[in-house]
């Protein structure tokens, strides 16, 4: 069956604005919620009097929605907020369905459907142009690149300037929670530094799990034993858990095999793995002195101690310490993981 054609606006989250009807689709839940809360702001602005009222699609009785949108005793208007769209009942796809028919004056329907073919009917008579309404797209900010945009936006929306590595650093420390990466963001807009940097994110942030993690991860890629196994030890102390440590490790040496052997200009590398420019530059530079066989070795550490790390061993935290051994220092009996010593890249 072919899917039906979409005629109504698809707009990003931050561009969500008044309709009749509002779809807010995709699996990023705090895109959403943001999207729907900047949505009841504006209508608040508008008028004060607006009454708001809640359905959860998944429970929702018949009649619910026809209740809620008819015309109070003084005719404000009125926000009917729809959740679990994608877990809907049939009693909510059909009374919904027949909803978009005639739409009732000064309301504002707004529904969060997060993915899923549940609710096809619904949706295809929604893009269809049925109640005249609107699209809020909410896809999932999937790489660094997107994460980093959405970092830099919330920058720029409140007039403040920052730096990229500060960017960059945030992302590091906050990639697993978009709903943290923005909390992030907020705290430190409320600083009152001219210029927010990296120093400024070190001095909010210098705890963070996933900041160590890759602290840990550049150190040992760079050859630096010794400062690695103390970065460990501080990051574990400082409540690390293992698994996060791993993940910085396998972040950084699987952009490095993407990296590797490639001589095209770093956008052009950049566009076809998905990654930002920097990560090309910073890759080539974490690969100088590395040979293949080195880099093969290092991932196969990488994925013996993530297996150690799970279940497979009893000591996580020296399942680490030998997978540090292993990636920054040559391996005599194995053949050398680089072919000589190597000073630090530059940073």
């Amino acid at each position: 069956m072919a899917a039906t054609k979409t005629v109504i606006p698809q707009l990003a989250w931050h561009q969500v604005r008044p309709a009749a009807v509002v779809l807010v689709s995709g699996p990023e839940d705090y895109l959403a919620e943001r999207a729907i809360r900047s949505l009841r702001d504006l209508l608040r602005a508008e008028d004060p009097s607006i009454e708001i009222s809640d359905i959860e699609a998944d429970q929702y009785a018949p009649g619910e929605l026809l209740t809620l949108a008819s015309p109070s005793l003084f005719n404000e208007p009125r926000l009917i907020r729809v959740v679990n769209v994608e877990k809907c009942n049939d009693e909510f796809i059909l009374e919904a369905v027949d909803y978009l028919e005639h739409p009732a004056d000064d309301t504002y329907l707004v529904l969060r459907h997060a993915g899923g073919s549940r609710g096809k009917r619904l949706l295809d008579a929604i893009r269809a142009g049925t109640g005249g309404g609107i699209e809020i797209v909410c896809a999932e900010l999937k790489n660094d690149v997107e994460k980093s945009d959405f970092a830099a936006a919330e920058f720029e929306a409140a007039g403040r300037r920052v730096t990229g590595s500060a960017i960059r650093a945030l992302v590091m420390a906050f990639s697993d929670d978009l709903a943290e990466l923005a909390a992030a963001c907020a705290q430190l807009l409320a600083d009152e530094v001219d210029e927010i940097t990296e120093a400024t994110v070190e001095k909010y942030y210098s705890g963070r799990v996933e900041t160590n993690a890759f602290k840990v991860a550049d150190a040992a890629i760079a050859g630096r034993q010794g400062e690695a196994l103390v970065l460990l030890r501080h990051a574990l102390a400082s409540g690390a858990d293992p698994v996060p440590i791993v993940a910085a490790f396998a972040a950084k040496l699987r952009t490095m095999a993407k990296v590797a052997g490639t001589t095209s200009p770093a956008g052009q590398v950049a566009q076809k793995f998905g990654l930002a420019p920097w990560q090309v530059d910073r890759a080539r530079r974490d690969l100088q002195g590395w040979t293949d066989d080195g880099l093969g070795r290092a991932i196969e550490a990488l994925a013996d101690t993530d297996a150690q790390i799970k279940g497979l061993g009893r000591d996580p935290v020296f399942a680490l310490e030998r997978m540090i051994g292993v990636i920054a220092s040559p391996a005599p009996s194995t053949g050398q993981l680089r072919p000589k010593q190597r000073t630090p890249p530059p940073k």
